[in-house]
C-alpha cells in the first residue's frame, strides 16, 4: 500500500512517514519546506519505499499525478503556529481553505480515503469542558487575526464532511490538541520547543499573559498511533475525532520544569499578549479534550508523560544545536 503525506517533511509528518514505513507501507512525501525541513527526513530519504516530492500542493499536476498512485492520504499541510498565523493572515487561510480544497477534490475524482488534520482550535473560546467533537464553537472578532486559523481548519471540516455527505468520500478528520516532541520548532510560537530553546541559552522563558492558562501536550508518537489507527478502521469514515491527552499544565508550571528537566540559570518573563502578538490578541484559560470517542473506537492510552516530552525535545536540541528566532 502506498500512502501520500502532505506536509511530510514537517514535525508530524516526518514521524508519520517513519511509522508507516516501518509498518511496511510505501511512503510518498510532498513538502514545500515553508516551515517543514529536509533534516526531518535523514532517517528515510534513502529507503527505496519512500519518494520525497518538494513541491508546492497548489501545484495541480503534480498533485493529481500523486493522488492516483497511492491508496490513502494523510493531509498534514497547513500554515500552523500562532505566530506565523498573526503575521501571514493570507497565507494561513489561503493554505489551509485552498489547499484542502485541491486534496479533497483529488481525493474524491479517485476515491482515495483521506485523513484530514484539524485542530482544537475549532472549539475556540467555548468554556464548556471537556470539549467534545460535537459541542458548539465560539470565536471572535474578525478583526482578531488569530481566529483566521481556527475558522480556515472548521472550513476543511466542512468541506470533508461535505464530499462525505454527498459524494461518499471516505474522510476521516481528527482535531489535534498540542501535538509536541522532537523536531517541533519554536520559530512560529509553540511553546515547548521555545521554552527549551530559551532555556538552553540561558535566557529568560517567557509566558504570554500571567501564565495561568492551562493546556494538554500530546506526545507526536501518541499522535500518530491515533492518526493511523483511525485510518485503519473503517467505522471512522466520516467521523470527527479529538486526539490528545487531558492532562493539564499551566503554562507557568511548564516554564518551571523546562528550566528544571534543562538545569539551567533562566528565569521566567511575563510578557502580556499584546506585546507578544497583537492588540487584542485573545487566549483560552483551558483547552481539554473528551477523548471518549476515540477511546471507544481504538482504545487510545497516550504512552509519552509531560516529562518524557520535554526530556526528548531537551535531548533533541541538544544533539542537533538548533536555535531558531529565538
Amino acid at each position: 500500500m502506498k500512502i501520500l503525506i502532505t506536509g511530510g517533511a514537517g514535525f508530524i509528518g516526518s514521524h508519520l512517514s517513519e511509522k508507516l514505513l516501518k509498518s511496511g507501507y510505501e511512503v510518498s512525501i510532498i513538502d514545500n519546506l515553508s516551515t517543514g525541513s529536509l533534516l526531518n527526513l535523514e532517517k528515510i530519504k534513502s529507503s527505496s519505499k519512500t519518494e520525497i516530492h518538494i513541491d508546492s500542493i497548489f501545484n495541480k499536476k503534480k498533485m493529481k499525478e500523486l493522488v492516483q498512485k497511492c491508496d490513502q492520504i494523510y493531509h498534514l499541510a497547513a500554515a500552523v503556529g500562532v505566530r506565523l498565523i498573526v503575521d501571514k493572515p493570507v497565507e494561513t487561510i489561503e493554505t489551509n481553505i485552498l489547499g484542502t480544497d485541491i486534496l479533497i477534490k483529488l481525493a474524491n475524482q479517485f476515491n482515495k480515503k483521506i485523513f484530514i488534520a484539524s485542530t482544537s482550535e475549532v472549539y475556540g473560546k467555548n468554556d464548556s469542558l471537556p470539549f467534545m467533537e460535537n459541542c458548539n464553537r465560539i470565536y471572535g472578532s474578525t478583526n482578531i487575526r488569530r481566529w483566521a486559523y481556527a475558522e480556515s481548519k472548521a472550513i476543511d471540516e466542512f468541506l470533508a464532511l461535505a464530499y462525505h455527505y454527498e459524494k461518499k468520500l471516505p474522510v476521516v478528520i481528527g482535531r489535534l490538541f498540542n501535538t509536541v516532541g522532537p523536531r517541533q520548532s519554536g520559530q512560529y510560537g509553540m511553546v515547548i520547543p521555545r521554552f527549551v530553546q530559551q532555556a538552553l541559552l540561558d535566557h529568560s522563558l517567557t509566558v504570554y499573559g500571567d501564565g495561568t492558562q492551562t493546556r494538554c501536550f500530546t506526545h507526536v508518537y501518541d499522535s500518530i498511533e491515533a492518526m493511523v489507527g483511525l485510518m485503519n478502521n473503517d467505522n471512522c469514515i466520516g467521523e470527527v475525532y479529538n486526539i490528545g491527552s487531558d492532562q493539564e499544565i499551566s503554562i507557568l508550571e511548564l516554564a518551571k520544569r523546562v528550566i528544571s528537566v534543562t538545569n539551567s540559570n533562566s528565569k521566567i518573563k511575563l510578557i502580556s499578549y499584546s506585546d507578544a502578538y497583537e492588540d487584542g490578541f485573545e487566549d483560552m484559560k483551558r483547552r481539554v479534550p473528551d477523548l471518549s470517542k476515540l477511546n471507544n473506537t481504538i482504545e487510545f492510552n497516550p504512552e509519552f508523560n509531560i516529562d518524557n516530552i520535554l526530556i526528548q525535545t531537551y535531548d533533541y536540541f541538544k544533539q542537533y544545536n538548533i536555535m531558531e528566532g529565538i
